[in-house]
């Protein structure tokens, strides 16, 4: 367990670097427990191995001020648990997620949070997926995929995105990462 509390941690860690996040920026992590533990998503899921990485991921994000937002498994729509504060005026849905109906990581989050709630979505400004989980519909419109040093944690794929500000304009336009 310490091995994928430190897999999870260096990606994070190497996540908000790239992505250059920032205090009050939001990561979508989605992550099957089963993938992680070398089994099949969706068939094995595991609140020790979940544990683990969220507690990776969490303690890095935690003293950045970066919110976690965990999304749950399809058997819940894929929705997304996450600190009220980062989200104080969005839409709640009312559910709590289980091992086998959410995922073994979003229950972690729920029960590690202060002030959890559910949404059905979210527009993050980066993610991680671990164990082809399918984050994409939870992050901002212009994803732009990152290459970590690490491509799994435990057993898992691991794939990185962070977003970018949408260009508009033609090819003269100066766009604010230009300035």
């Amino acid at each position: 367990m310490n091995e994928l509390y430190n897999q999870a941690r260096q990606a994070a860690e190497e996540l908000c670097e790239i992505a250059k996040l920032k205090q009050g920026d939001i990561m979508v992590v989605g992550c099957s427990s089963s993938e992680v533990a070398g089994g099949v998503i969706g068939k094995n899921s595991s609140l020790e191995t979940a544990q683990a990485v969220f507690s990776g991921i969490y303690d890095t994000l935690k003293p950045k001020g970066i919110y976690l937002a965990a999304q749950c498994c399809e058997h819940l729509n894929r929705a997304i648990i996450v600190e009220k504060a980062a989200v104080p005026f969005a839409e709640i849905a009312n559910v709590v997620p289980q091992p086998k109906a959410g995922g073994s990581f979003a229950t972690t989050a729920y029960k590690t949070f202060e002030n959890p709630v559910a949404l059905e979505n979210i527009k993050a400004d980066a993610g991680l997926d671990i164990g082809g989980t399918l984050i994409g519909m939870h992050l901002k419109s212009v994803a732009v995929p990152v290459r970590l040093s690490l491509d799994h944690i435990g057993s898992a794929i691991l794939i990185a995105a962070r977003t970018r500000a949408k260009y508009i304009g033609g090819s003269r336009a100066i766009y604010n990462d230009e300035i």
